[in-house]
């Protein structure tokens, strides 16, 4: 009996350790909208196997608001995030530490709609006061650059009503209902409101050219970012990430649109292939080739956020400590 119960407690033992070691190789990542373009890097590197090649064990989960990811994050609940790299300077300046490991984009990717029905009425930014404008979540990267466009235009965030809307078919029935005025939002959706003539493009942030002249530079938006101190303690989890998500990038530049969106399950299509195709192929340039953070790019971020963050504003932030290149540079 004694001999049994010693065999009985090793073999729980072991179960209970073998079950531990997975819950530590597991990586849990929160993507802000999985279904965005913006964020294709992360399904299509699931979908072409990288995390598999490199013996990963990856979880997406989705959450449409980007600022949800963050708080899942923060929490703990998950490991990292894909969204937007504004959110590691907004931390930052709240006393935690966040950063981008590998940069997917160098553009939000994102346009401000105003409603077909008021396009002759809001024809700029500048027209926003009293407006109810659209974003995914408050404290999102969309609310973000919302109060930016309207800062810039003379109109104070006071001013203004972000509505959280989410993205996709509920940001679709706010605008229709006439819930919002305008709003910010992604691919496919764009495409959606504009073929249905429910809505015309105000501010386009989809490409590096669109973005340096809305808002004077290039704009480092989508990215996987992940707490200093996890990223610092599992280093090699972190490179065999970089590994993957560079490779998928490197399909992307090497690809065309319709390659890429062959690979992608056809309910991110949102039932327009031809125009989840025409949509990619307009705005694939946002994506980086290498993963690299533009170097240009972050100043112009703090920018932004300088201009109505009041988180942000009157701190120091060491913008050296929000990003890194050392994963992506020993990507072989």
């Amino acid at each position: 009996m004694k001999t049994l119960a010693l065999r009985t407690a090793f073999l729980l033992g072991a179960l209970t350790a073998a079950g531990s070691a997975f819950a530590d190789d597991k990586i849990i990542i929160m993507v802000g909208g999985i279904e965005k373009q913006i964020y294709l890097p992360a399904r299509l590197t699931e979908e072409l196997g990288y995390f598999k090649e490199q013996g990963l064990d990856v979880e997406l989960q989705s959450e449409p608001a980007g600022v949800n990811a963050e708080n899942q994050m923060l929490a703990g609940a998950v490991q990292g995030v894909v969204g937007f790299y504004d959110h590691t300077i907004d931390l930052q300046a709240k006393g935690k530490a966040a950063i981008s490991v590998v940069q997917f984009s160098q553009a939000p990717g994102e346009v401000e709609l105003v409603s077909a029905k008021l396009a002759n009425v809001i024809k700029s930014p500048a027209d926003f006061k009293g407006r109810s404008l659209g974003v995914t979540g408050l404290g999102s990267s969309t609310n973000f650059l919302t109060q930016y466009l309207a800062a810039a235009h003379g109109v104070k965030p006071s001013e203004i009503t972000p509505v959280p809307v989410g993205a996709g078919n509920t940001f679709i029935a706010a605008m229709k209902q006439g819930r919002i005025d305008a709003g910010m939002t992604t691919e496919p959706t764009i495409s959606h409101l504009l073929k249905e003539g429910e809505a015309k493009i105000l501010v386009d942030l989809r490409t590096p050219e669109g973005t340096q002249k809305a808002l004077g530079g290039l704009y480092p938006a989508a990215c996987l970012y992940m707490p200093t101190a996890w990223v610092n303690t599992h280093r090699t989890q972190v490179q065999k990430l970089a590994n993957a998500f560079v490779k998928t990038l490197k399909f992307i530049n090497t690809h065309s649109a319709a390659d890429v969106a062959a690979k992608m399950p056809a309910d991110f299509y949102a039932g327009d292939k031809a125009g989840y195709i025409a949509a990619l192929a307009g705005s694939k340039t946002m994506f980086t080739a290498d993963g690299r953070m533009p170097v240009s790019g972050p100043p112009t971020v703090l920018k932004v956020l300088q201009a109505f963050d009041k988180e942000v504003q009157g701190k120091t932030i060491d913008l050296t400590k929000t990003y890194t290149a050392e994963f992506v540079s020993a990507v072989r």
